[in-house]
């Protein structure tokens, strides 16, 4: 009768085995469905982020040429606050900027430039002191 008990130990022994490895396993499984799940998430956030500055970009670049001081003004620190940051779009900015002023290039004579130009010489000095 021993031999018997003993037998059902190890039937139930591997019986536990063979339950816990196949739970391991689905455990294993939902773990790599869930980090391709948050990958592609992530991925999404990433092009989703990246479309919203680049129409940030555009918004600013477009009001560079208004009228009012101010729209020009609030276009150059929102292109700034960009470079901060954005790493990633400070170099387009940074050209951006400095074709826009070689475009418009103005004589001041001696005169202080305009605030708004003053602000993108700024930055542009700013981001090559980094």
């Amino acid at each position: 009768m021993q031999w018997w008990v003993e037998l059902t130990d190890i039937v139930r022994n591997i019986g536990l085995f063979v339950g816990g490895a196949f739970g391991l396993y689905l455990g294993w499984k939902r773990v790599t469905v869930a980090n391709r799940q948050a990958e592609a998430q992530t991925r999404l956030t990433e092009l989703t982020r990246r479309g919203h500055v680049a129409e940030l970009v555009n918004r600013s670049v477009g009001q560079l040429g208004d009228e009012k001081l101010e729209v020009r003004l609030g276009s150059i620190f929102a292109l700034k606050q960009i470079c901060r940051d954005f790493p990633d779009w400070s170099e387009p900015v940074v050209q951006l900027l400095t074709i826009y002023l070689r475009e418009n290039r103005v004589d001041y004579g001696d005169a202080e430039p305009p605030a708004d130009v003053r602000e993108i010489i700024r930055l542009l000095q700013d981001h090559s002191g980094t």
